[in-house]
C-alpha cells in the first residue's frame, strides 16, 4: 500500500546536535531529501544535554512511509535521534552510578546507555566531593518506552559491570527486579 496525500501527518523529531557550524543544516537535509515538510524548529542553543550537545526539536509533516525514511536517514547520517514521532517515552526511572566515573569516561558511559537501551538521558548530575581521582556518583533520570524499564536496568547493569561501577536501582512496581 502506498502513502497518499491524505496520509500526511504531523510528527515531532527530537535530536541532539554537536555544537558545530552546519550541523543543523546537515540534520534538516534528510527531511528535505525524503519529502518532509518543515513546520517548526526549536533550537535550544542555551540548554545543553548531559553530553554537551544541543537539543533540537523539529516539527514536520510527512506520510508514515516518508517519516520512517526520514528517521532512518537521520540515523544513517549519524544524527542522534532521541525521540521520533510515536517513539514517545512514557516511563521514567532514576538510577545512581557509583565508582570511578571520570576515569571510566563518563561521556562514553552515557552514550553506551542511550545506544544500548534506547532510553533517553533526561537529567544527569555528578557528585565528586573528593575530586575526580576518588569515587564519585552520578544520578541519571532516564526516559524509557512504556514497559521497557526492566530491560533498561539490565543493560545499565551490564555497562556498569564492564566499567566496574555499582548501580543503585529503583524499585519497580512492587515486583522483584
Amino acid at each position: 500500500m502506498s502513502d497518499s496525500a491524505e496520509d500526511v501527518r504531523a510528527y515531532t523529531v527530537r535530536l541532539e546536535l554537536v555544537d558545530r557550524p552546519g550541523e543543523l543544516l546537515r540534520a534538516l537535509q534528510p527531511i528535505s531529501d525524503n519529502g518532509g515538510n518543515l513546520l517548526s524548529i526549536f533550537h535550544e542553543r542555551g540548554n545543553l544535554t548531559p553530553r554537551g550537545d544541543i537539543p533540537v526539536e523539529v516539527d514536520l509533516e510527512a506520510t508514515p512511509g516518508q517519516f520512517d525514511n526520514i528517521v532512518d536517514a537521520l540515523r544513517d547520517a549519524g544524527i542522534n535521534v532521541i525521540q521520533a514521532g510515536a517513539e514517545q517515552y512514557s516511563d521514567e526511572l532514576t538510577i545512581v552510578l557509583v565508582g570511578h566515573l571520570v576515569d571510566t569516561d563518563l561521556s562514553d558511559t552515557l552514550s553506551q546507555i542511550q545506544r544500548s537501551t534506547g532510553a533517553s538521558v533526561r537529567d544527569f548530575s555528578l557528585s565528586a566531593p573528593e575530586g575526580e581521582e576518588k569515587e564519585s556518583s552520578a544520578r541519571l533520570r532516564l526516559a524509557t518506552q512504556k514497559g521497557q524499564a526492566r530491560d533498561v536496568i539490565s543493560e545499565v547493569r551490564a555497562i556498569a559491570d564492564e566499567k566496574e561501577l555499582r548501580v543503585v536501582e529503583p524499585l519497580l512496581g512492587g515486583e522483584a527486579v
